[in-house]
């Protein structure tokens, strides 16, 4: 008797040792960013939002009970120093991979594929990721380039009694990857609407826009749409005023923040406008992170970033993709795989991250969420909001979604 019970305990004992266990492991995230090149004016505000909302999550227990890890490590936007940092995740236990750059996330993106492994490509990368039915594995939750662009002439149309034929849209981007990535799906959108699309580009690193300028000041164009980031729209503004072009004309890619707002001047970028997928300024899960850990001296960097579109970015990212994990785990149990994680991120219905973007609902097959952003304008004192959060031109984007996913399968059979 005494034997049996002795086992009986041994038995319970390893069963809670091994739940002990289980529930004391971390769910780890792999951050692969340029931290000390050309994405300098983002990246330390994202990591810090991302470590901020994993800390103030921790601190309520984590993911259905497990701590949540942020493991970064800079790439330099170079593609092969990103697989690099991939394959260094994937044996750390990574469950997902997020490269923030157009470059390094079209090189790892077919490794990924591959090798089953959840990649993360919010607000960078290929438009076409959003197609689940071919990139089971690749989540661009949120607005893409792509969509982001087609809101913009959506926007220019209300703005031209609905009616573009004849308007003249000069699109002024880097000539990069980064800046390519809606040339498609705007040229589409000029053959179908009948408005006149003029190409300007100018040579990284985007301190020298001065030729295109001055073709643009020729060209007299009704509206400039900018994909650029950082120095580029303080070099643009400079431009803009050189050639006499008003600001009221100008609308910016979704990477213009209070800080390129402060280096223009605030009275000089009066009139700026910018395609929005992440809403800037305070929110509810902002007020609790103040609350929980920088009134208390805990926070994960410096508070004066707090306001800005960048942080906030960062905390909308990771807002979706822990909520991706929760329902992984509390759906599907732990331990969480590759698989489960999907599935998970697929799951994710109606969230909006207590405000802080339009409501998402990934699918199967849209690993976008629905694509919705707005457009804000500086009136000299603060970003106001000149439309809600919409969505436009959805089967002009999905039929060029459609036709460059189909070219990446003939290309990776």
């Amino acid at each position: 008797m005494i034997k049996k019970i002795r086992n009986l305990l041994t038995v319970i004992l390893f069963t809670f040792t091994g739940l002990g266990s289980a529930w004391a492991q971390p769910v780890k995230f792999a951050l692969c960013y340029d931290i000390s090149k050309a994405y300098t004016f983002i990246t330390p505000q994202l990591i810090q939002a991302t470590r901020d909302y994993a800390q103030l999550l921790n601190l309520k227990g984590g993911i259905e009970g497990h701590q949540i890890e942020i493991m970064a490590q800079d790439h330099g936007n170079e593609p092969q120093r990103g697989i690099e940092c991939y394959e260094k995740m994937k044996r750390e236990g990574a469950i997902s991979f997020d490269f923030l750059s157009t470059p390094v996330s079209r090189a790892v993106l077919p490794r990924a594929m591959k090798e089953s492994q959840v990649m993360i490509q919010s607000f960078v990368g290929r438009g076409d990721a959003i197609d689940g039915d071919v990139f089971k594995w690749i989540f661009p939750i949120g607005p893409t380039y792509w969509g982001q662009a087609a809101n913009d002439i959506h926007y220019i149309k209300t703005k031209s009694n609905n009616n573009l034929k004849g308007v003249k849209v000069a699109f002024l981007y880097i000539d990069y990857p980064f800046g390519q990535e809606p040339i498609s799906v705007l040229k589409s959108l000029a053959a179908r609407e009948g408005f006149d699309l003029q190409l300007y580009p100018y040579p990284l690193p985007g301190n020298d826009q001065a030729a295109a300028w001055t073709q643009i000041r020729r060209a007299n164009p009704d509206w400039i749409i900018n994909w650029g980031f950082s120095n580029m729209h303080v070099v643009a503004s400079r431009e803009m005023k050189r050639n006499g072009i008003s600001m009221d004309k100008y609308i910016a890619v979704n990477w213009t923040n209070e800080i390129d707002i402060a280096n223009i001047g605030p009275d000089v970028a009066k009139g700026l406008k910018r395609g929005t997928n992440v809403a800037g300024g305070d929110n509810p899960l902002l007020q609790q992170i103040v609350k929980e850990l920088y009134e208390k001296g805990k926070g994960n960097g410096d508070k004066k970033v707090l306001n800005d579109v960048y942080y906030n970015t960062g905390l909308a990212i990771y807002a979706s993709v822990f909520e991706g994990a929760r329902l992984a785990i509390k759906q599907y149990g732990w331990p969480i795989t590759p698989d489960k994680m999907r599935r998970g991120l697929e799951s994710i219905r109606n969230f909006d991250g207590n405000g802080l973007f339009a409501p998402l609902n990934v699918t199967a097959k849209d690993h976008g969420g629905g694509g919705k952003t707005r457009i804000d304008m500086w009136d000299g004192t603060k970003w106001v909001a000149q439309t809600d959060w919409f969505s436009a031109y959805d089967d002009v984007v999905m039929e060029v979604v459609k036709k460059e996913s189909a070219e990446y399968l003939k290309q990776n059979p």
